[in-house]
Parts: C-alpha cells; sequence; structure tokens
C-alpha cells in the first residue's frame, strides 16, 4: 500500500510518500502523523525560499538504503541532486530529498520533539537543494540534522 501527499509551491512539486515496511508493522495513523510533520515542514517555510524552489521531491523512506549508508553514514534525511547555485539552461532531472522516518522517531517518543527534528532536517536538506554546504550550515547553527 502507497499513500502520497502531494505539496505544490509554485513550480515546486514535493511529494511525501509512505511505503509499508514489510519487517516491521507500523500503524497507518503513525505512518500520517509522520507524513502531517513533513507537510507542516514544508508549509512552514519561509515564501522567499518556497518560490524559489523548482524541480524537488521530498519522500519520506522508513530507513536508508545500504547504499546511501554506505556513502554518508547515519541519516535522517538526504539531498540528491543539482544545486541551484550550480545549475545552467540544461533541463535536469527533479532534485530528491529523502526524509527518514525511523532514525527520527528512534530519537525520540515526543511529537514536539520529532517536529522539531523533522523541522531541521527538511531545512537542512532544502539548504543544499540552494547550495548551501555542510560547513556553511555547522556556521549558521544548522549543522547537526543530517
Amino acid at each position: 500500500m502507497t499513500a502520497e501527499i502531494l505539496w505544490a509551491v509554485g513550480h515546486c512539486r514535493a511529494a511525501a510518500v509512505r511505503s509499508l515496511c514489510q519487517s516491521e508493522r507500523v500503524s497507518d495513523l503513525r505512518r500520517a502523523r509522520f507524513a502531517r510533520l513533513v507537510s507542516r515542514a514544508l508549509d512552514d517555510l519561509p515564501a522567499e525560499f518556497r518560490d524559489k524552489m523548482r524541480n524537488v521531491e521530498v519522500v519520506i523512506e522508513d530507513v536508508p538504503d545500504d547504499d546511501q549508508l554506505r556513502e554518508h553514514g547515519e541519516l535522517l534525511g538526504l539531498y540528491e541532486g543539482v544545486p541551484l547555485t550550480d545549475r545552467r539552461d540544461e533541463p535536469w532531472l527533479p532534485d530528491r530529498i529523502c526524509i527518514f522516518r525511523k532514525p527520527i522517531e528512534a530519537m525520540s517518543s515526543s511529537p514536539k520533539v520529532q517536529a522539531r527534528i523533522v523541522r531541521d532536517t527538511v531545512v537542512h536538506e532544502i539548504a543544499h537543494h540552494f547550495g548551501i554546504s555542510d560547513d556553511r550550515l555547522h556556521e549558521l547553527g544548522l549543522g547537526d540534522a543530517d
């Protein structure tokens, strides 16, 4: 079973997608609550960022796959794509931002804390879409949500 939440702003299309995990039964209610956290974090972005986002898909996955873990280590979220600062006139495939549900839920059972972690992770990964490096994010105090 797959459910999809669409979030559209200007030319930006982000989909928060959840997939059922075969090894663990997680209630649809819990998955829907997490998807709402991601959707709310996207909706709460300042308009000046939302209006400039282009060709981005945001998906929710239970956990990073083996290749993602091997390349990046522990992850709460992951940006895959070409930052806006590196794009020219060529057509680009959509950027992809994955938000990983299980690692975030494992950090705290508190809905408020999870909402903050999701928000920080979404902001962190969207910053990469705009070409902001991890070093610069650390300087800004946003470097812990990767």
